[in-house]
């Protein structure tokens, strides 16, 4: 039988295909990645629902998908042995009606095969999940969707896990109810390794309705010969089994997603809308979901901070702490056009308000003497047009801020989630600020220290051609230890950056200009470039600013000094 695969649902978003996996007459299991999908954030493998033939692909490379499109037409695994299976129980099921037994020896043999089904049912029926294709890479478990008990349906999310790259949730393949959870939080977890251990509802319904129908046929024939027992033992055994069954089934429904209390029940979100959550700081479980299957969309989380935002304005300023700006209508003064933010810019203006609110910002500023670098840097033309790079100033401050944060490492911290200590990193990774159409990008180059100032040029290049044209993954903007904002190519003289937070420095450079400078006796022209460094006065003192700004002035005017 053909079935059309569609994709699942991937954030909310839309990705291009960039890798197609399988080809037309390949056979394929359940979770057997199909493709591969590249959005704005992450790339992503999209698994098969189910096993079959692979009839035809319905895509190509470079398509963009979005979810409910079609990727595939499969002849899915024929069914024929469980038929036979029922066919083979119907029979043996109609050859006792034909003898019409005693009612005695009639309650006798419907007790025994329901016991006898029903334990065959349970050992039948236990299946292990395990993890699928996670493409080569381990993940930690950051969230446990479900818990013992709870019944499935296909494609509900079980777990989210996190890599280097994203963060996914974790579907199961079947319907089911919980029998236990094969992992737990913060576990490193791979390709193959057992996650839960599932009992299928889908037969336990097919069972009961067998039960139903031979209740009903004892029924109609103990009416056809006149009997008028008030109730046959099997029967009142049965009722008694499916009331408990019933009562279990409703202890164990979690409660409904959106309601007054949902501690410990299950949230349905994709990773996007996960991470815009965590950006935000809204507890999910308190987002009312308006999405299929109860899924929390990112329209639900705008609702749910609309509403909070709401409320405290109508507690007052006093409560709220900072006064709301009042909304006005801009039609009533001329003519207006309201043009939609970019996702990249409503995600960069959410991050830099958290950075404005949470962080004590203070800036340094400082002027550096770079007309000796500058000489050098023309000078080194010839190797650089040799090396296929163009050599332009931020090598020259790639290399001397990783210098610092080696010699000062305080600027090479984070505060801890309390707020009583400062983790210090023994790597170097720094982020350089990429202006594009859609918004502003920090792509990030790591083990600056370790790179030449040519191959430093060439990835720089590299990460800023990518930012561009949208091809950056998450990793390559994860990690980050501090930050360059270069304004150069602009203009200006000064501005205050504001921190990349966890970071707790930034460094703003501006167009560097020839200033005439006292040596002693006389004024010299010097090519000046002027420096900003914002910083988080909880982790940094103004003393150690001075001094980095300094340093850096110093390093910058002879980068000979970094050899020492």
């Amino acid at each position: 039988m053909s079935e059309a695969i569609k994709v699942p649902d991937i954030g909310g978003g839309e990705g291009e295909i960039i890798e197609i996996l399988v080809k037309e007459g390949d056979n394929i299991s359940a979770e057997d990645s199909l493709l591969v999908l590249e959005s704005d954030k992450a790339s992503m493998e999209v698994p098969s629902p189910k096993a079959g033939v692979v009839k035809s692909i319905k895509v190509k490379l470079g398509d963009t998908l979005k979810e409910g499109d079609v990727m595939i037409e499969l002849d899915a695994e024929s069914s024929a042995g469980d038929e036979a299976e029922d066919s083979k129980e119907e029979d043996s099921a109609d050859k006792p009606k034909a003898s019409q037994p005693s009612s005695d020896e009639k309650a006798e043999t419907s007790g025994k095969p329901s016991s006898a089904k029903k334990s065959g049912k349970s050992a039948a029926k236990e299946q292990a999940i395990s993890i699928p294709d996670l493409g080569g890479d381990s993940a930690k478990v950051i969230e446990i969707l479900v818990k013992e008990g709870d019944e499935l349906q296909a494609e509900d999310s079980v777990i989210v896990l996190e890599s280097d790259k994203a963060s996914m949730e974790i579907p199961c393949p079947q319907a089911g109810v919980v029998k236990s959870i094969d992992v737990k939080l913060e576990q490193e977890v791979k390709t193959g390794d057992p996650m839960l251990t599932l009992s299928s509802t889908e037969e336990e319904a097919a069972d009961d309705a067998e039960e139903d129908d031979s209740d009903t046929s004892d029924d109609d024939q103990e009416t056809k010969t006149g009997k008028q027992d008030p109730q046959p033992a099997s029967k009142a055994s049965s009722d008694s089994n499916k009331a408990k069954a019933e009562s279990s089934g409703d202890e164990r429904a979690p409660a409904p997603v959106g309601a007054p209390s949902r501690e410990g029940t299950r949230v349905h979100a994709g990773p996007a809308v996960r991470k815009m959550a965590r950006e935000l700081g809204v507890e999910l479980p308190e987002v009312k979901p308006s999405g299929p299957r109860e899924r929390i969309l990112k329209e639900d989380i705008d609702a749910y901070v609309k509403q909070v935002m709401q409320q405290r304005k109508q507690t007052g300023p006093a409560n709220s702490g900072i006064p709301p700006v009042p909304e006005i209508d801009f039609s009533r003064f001329g003519e207006t056009e309201e043009k939609p933010m970019t996702r990249m810019q409503q995600v960069g203006a959410a991050n830099l308000h958290r950075s404005w609110l949470n962080v004590p910002h203070v800036t340094q500023f400082d002027l550096a003497d770079m007309t000796e670098l500058e000489a050098f840097r023309k000078a080194q033309k010839a190797a650089a047009d040799k090396a296929g790079v163009k050599l332009t100033l931020l090598p020259f401050l790639l290399k001397a801020c990783a210098h610092l944060l080696r010699e000062m490492p305080d600027f090479n911290a984070s505060l801890s989630p309390d707020g009583k200590a400062l983790i210090q990193k023994k790597y170097v990774h720094l982020g350089f600020a990429v202006d594009t159409p859609d918004g502003l990008l920090v792509p990030v180059i790591r083990d600056v220290d370790r790179k030449s100032l040519l191959q430093l040029a060439a990835e720089a290049a590299e990460l800023a051609d990518k930012a561009r044209n949208k091809k950056l993954g998450s990793n390559d903007m994860q990690g980050a230890c501090f930050t360059i904002s270069s304004l150069g190519h602009i203009g200006g003289t000064y501005f205050t950056p504001i921190v990349n937070s966890p970071e707790v420095a930034i460094l703003g450079v501006s167009k560097a200009t020839m200033q005439p400078v006292w040596d002693g006796d006389s004024f010299q022209p010097r090519l000046m470039l002027p420096l900003s460094l914002s910083y988080d006065h909880r982790a940094i003192n103004g003393a150690a600013a001075a001094q980095f700004t300094r340093r850096l002035g110093e390093l910058l005017g002879d980068i000979r000094s970094m050899l020492l």
